[in-house]
């Protein structure tokens, strides 16, 4: 039995769920100004996972570079949902 697309299911839903809270407490404490650092993570992972043999790392590599790109539209989104009041406003941050 192969289990590798198992595993890659598993850690990408992992992935994937880990990502959502990182967006909600970047905006929270930093806004949308560190979009830049999802981006160099985004490029870095993708690289990686270009440069990496094993299928397994390589692609759990790419999602995660996936992911991080994807972040970058959240991120955005995410202070559309602070402004509608969905999600509370960092009063301690200077906008």
């Amino acid at each position: 039995m192969h289990f590798t697309g198992i595993i890659i299911g598993v850690a990408t839903f992992f992935i994937i769920g880990l990502f959502h809270p990182i967006v909600i407490k970047s905006e929270y404490y930093f806004g949308v100004r560190c979009w830049w650092v999802f981006v160099l993570v985004g490029i870095a992972a993708t690289i990686a996972s270009l440069l990496v043999a094993n299928v397994l790392c390589s692609t759990l590599l790419a999602v995660v570079g996936a992911s991080a790109f994807w972040s970058i539209k959240e991120l955005f989104e995410q202070r559309e949902r602070v402004r509608k009041g969905w999600f509370p406003k960092n009063p301690n941050r200077k906008e």
